[in-house]
């Protein structure tokens, strides 16, 4: 279903009338909160949400009005304010490891379930707190926010082929310290060997 009016064009609308911003906000908040939520928690996506859309409110006349999507510029400022909180979405990461409590997850019916996925947490989340926050960024990204390559590209404001690299690296980084953790496979006896 097409939008009323493309983004670009009701970002062209709040200069002259400012409460037209609000079609951007209507349209658009959902997204960038669940994103931040999922990377720093309720409480400061809350707070970055609402930064990130009155950073955008105040450079709403140097928007690219080639773009008709205003996705990408947000979560690119969202990313942008979220940098700036990185040593604590590190400390944050660290503290789910330690206690294997993460809001966003829902809650697992099994013990053993529950077990297994909180050990999968904690190595997932060593991982993802030990990437570059360039990487970090691009693959939460794609992988929370659900964004395309060019979106990504977008939003952090780098070339597409920048985004694949740092992709590639975050995914190789992960799976390698993922696989760290796994024990060796031990060899079964054969029978009669015992």
């Amino acid at each position: 279903m097409a939008q009323a009016t493309l983004d670009s064009d009701a970002i062209s609308a709040s200069i002259r009338s400012p409460v037209g911003f609000a079609t951007i906000f209507d349209r658009h908040f959902d997204a960038v909160h669940g994103y931040l939520r999922r990377r720093v928690g309720a409480d400061l996506a809350d707070e970055l949400s609402a930064q990130t859309f009155l950073v955008a409110f105040d450079k709403r006349e140097g928007y690219d009005r080639s773009q008709a999507d205003a996705k990408p510029w947000l979560f690119g400022i969202a990313t942008n304010l979220l940098r700036r909180h990185h040593r604590d979405e590190v400390r944050q990461f660290r503290a789910y490891a330690r206690s294997a409590v993460d809001p966003v997850m829902d809650a697992f019916d099994g013990v053993e379930t529950r077990l297994d996925a909180s050990k999968m947490r904690r190595e997932l989340v060593d991982a993802l707190a030990g990437l570059p926050a360039e990487e970090l960024d691009a693959l939460l990204l794609y992988a929370w926010a659900e964004f395309s390559y060019p979106e990504i590209a977008g939003a952090l404001g780098i070339p597409t082929g920048t985004v694949r690299s740092r992709l590639s690296r975050a995914r190789r980084r992960v799976r390698m310290a993922l696989d760290a953790d796994q024990p060796c496979p031990q060899p079964v006896p054969e029978e009669g060997s015992l």
